[in-house]
């Protein structure tokens, strides 16, 4: 007998679920429209799971012959026509079962011996995030080659260097991309470590508890690239870490493309005007004809937030889960694949852009000169040739910027006797040091932002990127 309230669920599901109950477990279970983006790293782990079963007498090799042929023809039906979505089968595992079972009959049920769709899935989703990773290692690499042979164009380019967007002190356009580069050397850093620490093998540790049969781990961990295989079955089919590592590196690499993009977009704004962005990153507006909207950069900007939100998304799924599969891990691979799509264009696109802006060097040597960025170094010639403290050269020197500031003129256009009736200390030489030029040659500690410093880093870039 149908209740009212059953009526009344019933009407509120609507057409779409007009089976009920049925078809929302049907769908709510079912991963087959995201998770057959692992259908070539599934058909790797069943050849190699295959392959070890017949060297070990569990499947003849009549069988594992047909086995393979079969999973042959599905990667060649998959690489055609891509990986039919059957619902009821729910995932990727089961619509290639299915597949295989059609081909070959009966014999492709020994596939899954000693096995389970645990640890399968934890092997596919491992072997695609290796893949991922290197994949961005390579996009990382080319936005590092971009930054540095731009670097190296503008190794002594004047531009303003600021603390909190005021003009601090002057530096050059090499050393900021070059800052940029070092940032990127971080983030290769972390997903070398997330790879070297996912390349462990959970094949075979079957659905929690390892598996009774004569298996041989090590076999199949080797044929998929792995160090060793993973050494607790428990941990084997519950660990999404690799997962998290990728998306906690993906967050950090987001948020330095989102900081170059920021600075991108100032300076390709009328008042900064540094640079001149290429038709192929920006676009017109609707209505202003005079517009050049950098809305690649801010795309790119934007991006970091939804990447953010997929390392989030996994987190909170992680967070209260007890050992050692259960189904809302099934939700760990949507939030990787969405970050991974969007970091992969967000990389290209930088890359792009910074291959082809225009600087505009006259507009930031202006700027520079404007501000009074070379009061530090006025400040460090009183302490160097004068002797005076650091605290009372940083008072003589607001005294001179202040004086500047009266006459509208920049620091090294004040006269030598505006200089004196400040300070008596203060003497010609001091003129050397307050123009933008003298004042960046002056900075050659190592790191610094002197055009021969850079040009030294950016030769170890080059050597490390195999640049010659």
């Amino acid at each position: 007998m149908i209740t009212e309230r059953q009526t009344d669920s019933n009407a509120m599901w609507g057409g779409r679920f007009s089976e009920g109950p049925t078809a929302i477990m049907r769908e709510i279970n079912a991963s087959i429209p995201f998770d057959k983006r692992l259908w070539q790293q599934d058909i790797a782990g069943s050849k190699a799971h295959l392959k070890m079963l017949v060297s070990r007498n569990i499947v003849t090799a009549e069988d594992g012959q047909k086995i393979l042929e079969g999973l042959n023809q599905i990667a060649a039906e998959y690489a055609e026509k891509g990986v039919p979505e059957d619902w009821s089968l729910e995932d990727i595992h089961m619509v290639t079962e299915k597949r295989l079972a059609d081909l070959i009959g009966a014999a492709a049920g020994r596939l899954h011996t000693a096995r389970s769709r645990n640890d399968q899935v934890a092997t596919d989703f491992k072997l695609w995030v290796r893949d991922a990773i290197d994949m961005v290692d390579k996009g990382l690499t080319a936005l590092q080659m971009a930054l540095v042979n731009r670097a190296e164009e503008h190794a002594a380019t004047v531009m303003p260097g600021f603390t909190h967007l005021q003009i601090a002190q002057p530096i050059t356009l090499g050393h900021h991309l070059m800052a940029y580069y070092e940032m990127i050397t971080r983030d290769r850093s972390r997903f070398y470590d997330a790879r070297k620490r996912l390349n462990q093998c959970p094949l075979g540790a079957a659905a929690l508890a390892g598996t009774g049969f004569g298996i041989d781990r090590h076999q199949t961990a080797e044929a998929l690239g792995f160090d060793a295989p993973t050494a607790n079955s428990l941990d084997s089919v519950s660990d999404r870490d690799f997962a998290l590592d990728y998306l906690m590196s993906a967050t950090q690499t987001a948020i330095h493309l989102s900081r170059l993009a920021e600075e991108i977009i100032i300076w390709a704004s009328q008042p900064y005007g540094f640079v001149s962005l290429p038709d192929a990153y920006s676009t017109g507006s609707s209505i202003m004809p005079q517009k050049r909207n950098p809305d690649a950069a801010e795309l790119v900007r934007g991006h970091s937030g939804r990447i953010a939100g997929c390392m989030n998304a996994l987190v909170m799924t992680m967070k209260g889960l007890p050992l050692a599969y259960s189904k809302d891990m099934q939700d760990d691979k949507p939030p990787v694949f969405e970050a991974h799509d969007l970091l992969s264009l967000a990389l290209a696109a930088m890359t792009g852009m910074i291959e082809t802006l225009t600087f505009i060097p006259e507009k930031m040597r202006k700027t520079a000169e404007a501000g009074f960025s070379t009061a530090t170094d006025l400040a460090d010639w009183l302490v160097r040739q004068a002797g005076i403290p650091f605290r009372e050269a940083h008072h003589i020197t607001g005294s001179a910027v202040r004086l500047a500031e009266t006459q509208g003129v920049a620091l090294d256009a004040l006269s030598i006797d505006d200089l004196n009736a400040i300070d008596p200390r203060i003497n010609e030489s001091v003129k050397a040091v307050l123009s933008v030029d003298a004042s960046v040659a002056s900075r050659r500690s190592y790191g610094g932002t002197a055009p021969d410093q850079v040009r030294l880093r950016i030769k170890d870039a080059k050597q490390a990127l195999g640049l010659h």
